[in-house]
């Protein structure tokens, strides 16, 4: 196996502004309780290629509606790799359970960025058959699976990044 990267909490007060700015009425305490009890994504089995993200709330989505979870999670990601995020594959089989954006792209320089590489997970219910979903906190909703990536023989790119979503243009 290659060694791809790691997982690793972004700061308390990081996790506190991107809360509150998403959940807005959370008490100070509740939400230090919320980052405390973050649970780092995980792989299920040896042979698992996906490392599960482990929901930090109880959450219900009815067909068509959508939640944005800070997750608290961010990723070291070695050079000529990619973490890309998916839906859990059984939610999307019965639910399906989508991502806003249809697959995160989490570059390796994003763990640099302002927001210190905050990894939300958007999803939306986009169940046609009226199922409701529920999760309850610690349960899994979505996965990352980190992928090796290449660039072209005559790619000059220098640009840093200096921000989250959307900062590269």
């Amino acid at each position: 196996m290659n060694i791809a990267g790691k997982f690793e909490k972004v700061s308390p007060s990081r996790f506190r502004l991107d809360w509150a700015d998403t959940f807005a009425g959370v008490s100070e305490e509740r939400i230090a309780k919320i980052y405390e009890e973050i649970r780092m994504p995980g792989r299920a089995t040896v042979g698992s290629a996906g490392y599960d993200f482990f929901s930090p709330l109880d959450f219900v989505l009815a067909p068509g509606q959508t939640i944005k979870i800070p997750t608290g999670i961010r990723a070291r990601i070695e050079d000529g790799w990619v973490l890309m995020i998916f839906p859990r594959s059984g939610l999307g089989f019965k639910y399906r359970i989508q991502l806003n954006n249809t697959v995160g792209v989490i570059d390796s320089d994003y763990y640099g960025s302002d927001n210190e590489g905050h990894i939300f997970i958007k999803i939306t219910n986009d169940s046609n058959e009226e199922k409701t979903l529920s999760l309850k906190k610690g349960d899994g909703f979505a996965q990352g699976v980190f992928l090796p990536y290449g660039i072209t023989s005559d790619d000059e790119t220098a640009a840093v990044r200096n921000g989250g979503f959307g900062s590269t243009g």
